[in-house]
């Protein structure tokens, strides 16, 4: 058998794996193969106006990945077709939700560009909220890359001793985010001896009152801020929450050494609910920005789409401008969005009413 050889066809990103004698072959099957799959996505797209749905104002995060998306499909999608941005705030999310799924033709010209608050079940399930993110046809979207809880060195050894004055956790005000979670869980279930002070109006304000002494922890995804906090020599990185890649936490790579604070957990909650109600917390931490058809569009749409986000997200342009936005952005594909839709979609909401018991055990706002 001759050496092996891999073929990238048409700009797909589909691989052909063949040896020489099946090199004719091979190339003729996937250039036949792609040029119908082109052509059929050009007659879908061409002279066409396609909007994307943006649930917030303008300016935020979530518009700000719909505006990257958008610009990024007008030049990846086949016919080169109009993209639009349509911006439909009210009610984290669930008002252009609503219209999506009551007003829009589900004919695959119209997307709609999604934050974590509508993936929450929390959110959806409320009696104003008509629709269910389990149904939509997932394009893809981007993940956070990963929680770090940051430790001044000198407090770390009163966090194992009870006899201790405790580890203070500084947090912003109202409920912690979902990362800052991992306080709550720690002292729940690893005996963390540590208490809550919340009340800081944002991460730069977290950061001066780590430096200052006036708090002992905190957490944050911005990794400009804790490389900062390290160059010190007094903090260390006690726990991540990881990225997930194929449904499993790994650390992210400036932090492989870090543990990941959900295998510190494993075996460590006995109770069933709250195991439902940890990997809500664990999945919800996860999600955050994704991009989906209305239930039930056309599969050749459908199909393009998707085909379409898997070669933007191998742009190194699309992932520097995602990353600029935010330093732990991690575009993911359709899969890593349905998987952690799925999960968030089978939590009762009895396991999400025990966390808000946890939190308010400790002091903190409820769910």
């Amino acid at each position: 058998m001759g050496a092996k050889r891999s073929l990238e066809i048409c700009g797909t990103g589909t691989m052909l794996r063949i040896d020489r004698r099946g090199l004719k072959a091979g190339l003729l099957a996937g250039l036949i193969g792609c040029s119908v799959a082109v052509a059929q996505g050009t007659a879908l797209f061409q002279g066409k106006t396609v909007t994307v749905i943006i649930g917030f104002a303008a300016g935020g995060g979530t518009d700000t990945f719909g505006r990257l998306t958008a610009s990024f499909l007008q030049h990846y999608l086949p016919g080169s077709p109009t993209v639009i941005v349509r911006n439909v705030p009210g009610a984290d999310g669930i008002t252009a939700m609503n219209y999506f799924v009551e007003q829009v033709a589900p004919d695959g010209y119209s997307i709609a560009m999604n934050a974590s608050t509508t993936s929450d079940p929390l959110n959806w399930r409320k009696p104003q909220a008509r629709f269910d993110p389990t149904k939509f046809a997932v394009i893809g979207g981007a993940g956070r890359g990963g929680v770090l809880l940051v430790i001044n060195k000198e407090a770390e050894r009163r966090l194992y001793d009870k006899q201790a004055q405790p580890v203070v956790m500084g947090s912003l005000s109202g409920l912690p985010r979902s990362g800052m979670q991992m306080t709550a869980w720690g002292i729940e279930y690893l005996d963390w001896n540590a208490k809550w002070v919340i009340g800081y109006r944002g991460t730069t304000e977290l950061m001066v009152a780590l430096e200052r002494g006036e708090i002992d922890m905190t957490s944050t995804g911005n990794l400009f801020h804790v490389q900062k906090l390290l160059a010190t020599g007094k903090f260390k990185v006690l726990a991540q929450t990881g990225m997930l890649k194929n449904g499993m936490r790994i650390p992210r790579p400036e932090f492989a050494d870090v543990p990941i604070f959900e295998a510190a957990l494993a075996g460590r909650i006995a109770d069933p609910l709250m195991l439902k109600a940890f990997d809500y917390w664990s999945a919800n931490s996860s999600i955050d920005k994704w991009a989906a058809l209305p239930p039930n569009p056309p599969k050749a749409m459908l199909d393009v789409y998707r085909e379409t986000y898997g070669r933007m997200i191998q742009d190194a342009e699309f992932v520097d401008r995602g990353r600029k936005m935010s330093d732990d952005f991690e575009p993911w594909s359709n899969g890593e969005v349905e998987l952690l839709i799925k999960r968030l979609g089978a939590i009762p909401m009895e396991a999400i009413d025990r966390l808000g018991v946890m939190l308010r055990k400790q002091g903190l706002q409820g769910q």
